[in-house]
């Protein structure tokens, strides 16, 4: 089986590796938006099937198994997305600070006869007090611009706990994705050539 990654995203391309041997990037493009009212698992799995499909609708991609996720970090009803710029990166991580918040990861599976399979995934995480140093060197640094809620967590944030997986609040669910596929019922090695796919699973699921 082909599979194709709809997200340019570093880290999840590097989360996917640890269960999909190989496979395409082809990111979306399309201008991410939900409706307002959505409560945030709902806006995670809208925008990932968005983008699933908006890869899976190309030609080049027939017969091929297309991935599209979304992640967003929630807090006191809000929904912080990727900070539009260095300012409200600063207000989002000033929010967070010493505070306890969600972040949710959408799933969407666009399979080659076009079924779907949509899920998503929830770990909370809080963080220990922020000082306006660290705030301003982090933000001055560049790397809150394209990740949701303004931080990667692979950065060093320094956090008093987090509670459920790991790689959601990098920005992919591995052990929801591998529950995904195995409910699928598709043979070890049709999942992009990885013939390790229940060892993957075993591994992912050990680090909750």
């Amino acid at each position: 089986m082909e599979f194709v990654l709809a997200s340019a995203s570093p880290r999840r391309r590097e989360l996917l590796k640890k269960i999909v041997g190989d496979f395409e990037i082809d990111a979306a493009k399309s201008e991410e938006k939900a409706d307002d009212s959505f409560p945030p698992r709902q806006t995670v799995e809208f925008l990932a099937k968005q983008k699933a499909e908006e890869i899976a609708a190309k030609k080049e991609h027939a017969g091929k198994t297309v991935l599209g996720a979304d992640t967003v970090v929630t807090i006191d009803g809000k929904i912080l997305g990727k900070p539009k710029d260095k300012r409200q990166a600063k207000e989002m991580l000033r929010l967070l600070s010493g505070r306890e918040h969600v972040v949710v990861t959408g799933v969407c599976l666009i399979f080659p006869n076009g079924e779907k399979d949509t899920a998503y995934d929830e770990t909370r995480v809080k963080f220990s007090a922020l000082s306006e140093e660290f705030i301003e060197n982090y933000v001055a640094g560049g790397s809150p611009m394209d990740k949701a809620g303004a931080y990667g967590i692979q950065d060093g944030i320094p956090v008093e706990y987090i509670r459920g997986s790991y790689d959601n609040v990098v920005g992919l669910p591995t052990e929801l994705l591998c529950r995904m596929l195995s409910r699928r019922g598709k043979d070890e090695t049709d999942i992009g050539g990885n013939t390790n796919l229940s060892k993957n699973r075993t591994e992912a699921e050990a680090q909750r």
